[in-house]
């Protein structure tokens, strides 16, 4: 059931990048031959608005083949008046991002759907109290419900964590136990932790864990267009900087995860509810939609990337150089999926 979830989860996204690219290139005036989803053997085609509509044997991407654009071979081109070639640079641009495009519009409407129904919000209901911690020695206790610090309403463990990060000197902390009010005076430490990306840092921090209890939280109309914008930003920088620590070494290679964490992660998340599938479907949406803006040839920030390149020096790049840029793209693109495959199944085996 979590393998076939993740195979439509995976499609229905590659479906919309491919569907940008589609819309903007007839847009555009150019005819789309080939709309494929899944790479190798046809498994289903059938033709229509003069593009044959196809699904492939193997459901790990998608491809939109335009008249005279193929990746497979940069030299064959066509120049009638239909084709992508006879296009300007900013108008095959503007067809590429298309794609992207569509990732990071789905994921807004998906975080978009999540606030009509509510998301789940931890609240800032204490579970474990790390002995010795400033929050044992200001007696703390588990279940105790953070109300406020330092005058400040507390509504989620977010909020609360955010304000104990940024704290400097004491805290004084509302908390409500057995329907009591009590308050609390102390001073976090800083400790050693790791943060989304598996780095160790320093932070500050009192000693508590969460009780892992949530409720809904109920969104007005700004509300909701808010939490869906500032979901997709977040997500689209959380991303950016993932990519670049790793780039720079920051972060270590064998944290990058291929499809088969994509598959144990949607089972993960079904099991938790449909909500958490739409939350997870837009996260990988935004990664689709970041992925492809890499200037990596092979993908669609490479060809923006030549077509910058003509629109800047007005010439086309030298076919030569295109050649060989491609097929390096396909290197780095290959071996970043064998990578993430390789990880995959050396966290199967632990």
């Amino acid at each position: 059931m979590s393998f076939l979830v993740s195979l439509l989860v995976l499609s229905a996204l590659i479906f919309f990048h491919e569907l940008g690219h589609y819309f903007a290139a007839r847009m555009m005036g150019v005819s789309v031959e080939v709309f494929s989803i899944g790479f190798g053997k046809r498994m289903l085609t059938f033709k229509k608005w003069s593009t044959e509509w196809s699904i492939s044997a193997i459901p790990l991407g998608g491809y939109v083949r335009m008249k005279g654009q193929d990746d497979s071979d940069p030299t064959k081109k066509s120049y009638d008046e239909d084709s992508y070639n006879v296009k300007t640079p900013m108008q095959k641009i503007f067809i590429l991002f298309a794609g992207p495009l569509a990732n990071f519009v789905l994921a807004f409407v998906l975080y978009f759907i999540i606030a009509l129904g509510g998301p789940n919000i931890l609240s800032p209901v204490i579970g474990d109290v790390v002995k010795d911690s400033p929050a044992q020695v200001a007696g703390l206790k588990t279940n105790d419900t953070i109300k406020s610090i330092n005058g400040v309403a507390i509504t989620t463990w977010k909020e609360m964590a955010k304000i104990i990060e940024h704290s400097d000197g004491s805290l004084n902390v509302e908390v409500l136990r057995d329907g009591f009010i009590e308050f609390k005076t102390l001073t976090p430490s800083i400790k050693e932790t790791k943060n989304m990306f598996n780095e160790l840092v320093q932070k500050k921090m009192i000693g508590i864990g969460s009780a892992g209890v949530s409720h809904k939280l109920e969104l007005s109309p700004s509300e909701t267009l808010s939490y869906a914008t500032e979901q997709t930003i977040f997500a689209s920088t959380m991303i950016f900087t993932g990519l670049k620590k790793l780039i720079v070494g920051e972060v270590p290679a064998k944290e990058l995860g291929g499809v088969i964490s994509i598959v144990k992660l949607t089972s993960d998340a079904t099991s938790a509810g449909w909500m958490s599938v739409l939350f997870f479907a837009a996260l990988i949406s935004v990664n689709l939609g970041v992925l492809n803006l890499l200037p990596i040839p092979a993908l669609d920030g490479g060809h923006i990337m030549f077509n910058l390149y003509e629109f800047i020096f007005r010439r086309e790049a030298s076919e030569a150089i295109i050649i060989k840029l491609t097929i390096a793209g396909w290197v780095v693109l290959f071996s970043l999926m064998g990578l993430g495959l390789f990880n995959d199944i050396n966290r199967l085996i632990g």
